[in-house]
């Protein structure tokens, strides 16, 4: 176990040659084994990428059933998604194009980590290309709408590989990857990139490469994580990180994409969903993990958010949490300076006395 420690750890920072989407490999001969023992205790937090925590019933791998029909084996797909040897198309690079591909099986991990192999390229130069690909884990599947392809107001988690930025003042740098987390309240605005119910975001650079790209997206205990692998150098990097996420088990795993006035080729080459094996205390084994409200423990609302080109927040408009938080600030400074006071002039009085 202390070994499979050490090789979980390195398996998020590289990925093993050869095998698209697994980390890299184990200890060699000569590691000292009170190191192996001391990371051994992270195995249980990182999955390592073999075939016994892959989920085959949510993954999408070549050689693909069914090539040349409308339908395959544990996945549904609609609009102009292609079905080929090698790729499943989500879109053409054609105007005015949406479509998507989703499991059949609704998944019940807790935990988990998705591995995506993907592919967007097209004929379109500088800002002449869009839209985008949308990656779901929501409770509603095969509903066509204005969001990449997909439904608005979703029930769920959509990571977007935006391509195309539709507000001309935007400070971001395209292509930009986002995360947003809906209880079906909030619509997404294209006008705006999405920006209001993001919750973070990265600038990457994943369109027209001549290599392979990759991003992954992990779910574990609340901490939601997206990387991606998109310099042909076998290593992860880090693009968002985001603790306090709630998602509910029994949703669907999907990808959508859509083409408006510009277009690109959306292409996904496999979807490998592993099981992350976490523990869990009593009191959250006994939750109904399938009635829980998609949600996020965040200090302010995604709608507070302005412009940032590094994907962080910055500080937004004074809403109502916030002007509580500073009346508050500003009480307990009133209170403090108040006891201080109380105690500077108690002992004053008290040295004056000794002059009488």
């Amino acid at each position: 176990m202390a070994a499979e420690g050490w090789f979980w750890l390195w398996g998020w920072g590289r990925r093993c040659l050869g095998r698209p989407g697994l980390p890299g490999p184990g200890p060699g001969p000569t590691t000292p084994l009170f190191l192996l023992l001391l990371l051994g205790s992270v195995a249980a937090d990182i999955t390592d990428g073999n075939s016994e925590h892959l989920k085959r019933e949510h993954s999408l791998i070549k050689p693909y059933q069914g090539v040349g029909s409308s339908s395959m084996p544990l996945w549904d797909f609609q609009g102009s998604t292609m079905l080929t040897s090698q790729y499943v198309r989500l879109t053409p690079d054609e105007r005015s194009k949406e479509g998507s591909i989703w499991n059949h099986q609704p998944c019940f991990l807790k935990d988990w980590e998705m591995h995506v192999h993907f592919k967007v390229h097209g004929t379109g130069k500088k800002n002449l290309h869009g839209d985008g690909i949308a990656l779901w884990y929501t409770r509603d599947r095969l509903v066509p709408g204005p969001v990449f392809g997909s439904k608005d107001n979703f029930h769920g988690l959509a990571i977007f590989l935006d391509t195309y930025p539709n507000d001309e003042t935007t400070e971001r740098v395209f292509p930009y990857i986002s995360v947003m987390v809906n209880n079906g309240s909030l619509s997404y605005d294209h006008s705006k990139d999405g920006r209001w119910t993001e919750l973070a975001g990265c600038t990457a650079d994943f369109r027209n490469r001549d290599h392979d790209t990759f991003l992954a997206v992990r779910y574990s205990r609340g901490r939601l994580t997206v990387m991606t692998d998109l310099e042909d150098k076998n290593e992860w990097k880090n693009c968002i990180d985001i603790t306090g996420v709630r998602l509910p088990t029994g949703y669907y795993f999907g990808a959508s994409a859509g083409t408006g006035d510009l277009s690109d080729n959306h292409d996904i080459i496999s979807m490998k969903l592993f099981q992350l094996m976490v523990e869990h205390t009593p009191d959250e084994e006994n939750i109904d993990w399938t009635k829980i409200e998609p949600s996020v423990n965040f200090l302010k609302s995604p709608k507070d958010n302005v412009d940032d080109p590094t994907g962080n927040f910055r500080s937004g408009p004074l809403t109502g949490w916030r002007v509580f938080l500073l009346l508050l600030c500003a009480l307990l400074g009133i209170v403090v300076c108040a006891v201080v006071g109380a105690v500077v002039f108690q002992k004053r009085q008290e040295r004056n006395k000794r002059f009488y």
